[in-house]
């Protein structure tokens, strides 16, 4: 396990969007991403919690509270050697959840090399 503070690994979080292409990032519609500690869901690293982009209607409004991406620290630390597998395992889960707002399921992650 490795031990990164909690500002450290927020700025990772941050870094890891950042690296997001600007065109997809602007593509990203009321969606905020949070740190927490630890999943209710043992073995999760991260979570997308919304309506994805494919999905959204006449019937969603854009007023609506924001679709929320989680990156959970605990279980990210819990799982690596070093700060570096952190940095990347964060920029993995970040991508991951992120094509969950784009409506790319699971099983195409997997293809994709993004599971």
């Amino acid at each position: 396990m490795v031990d990164l503070s909690e500002d450290d690994f927020d700025l990772a979080v941050r870094v890891a969007l950042r690296a997001i292409p600007e065109d997809l990032r602007d593509a990203m519609s009321n969606v905020a991403v949070f740190v927490a500690e630890e999943p209710e869901e043992p073995g999760l690293l991260g979570l997308y919690e919304g309506t994805p982009l494919t999905e959204r209607d006449s019937w969603w409004d854009a007023g609506s509270l924001p679709d929320r991406i989680t990156i959970y620290r605990g279980p990210i630390l819990a799982m690596a050697a070093t700060p570096d597998d952190v940095v990347d395992e964060i920029r993995t889960t970040v991508v991951h959840e992120v094509a969950h707002h784009f409506g790319i399921d699971d099983d195409r992650l997997d293809e994709l090399g993004w599971g």
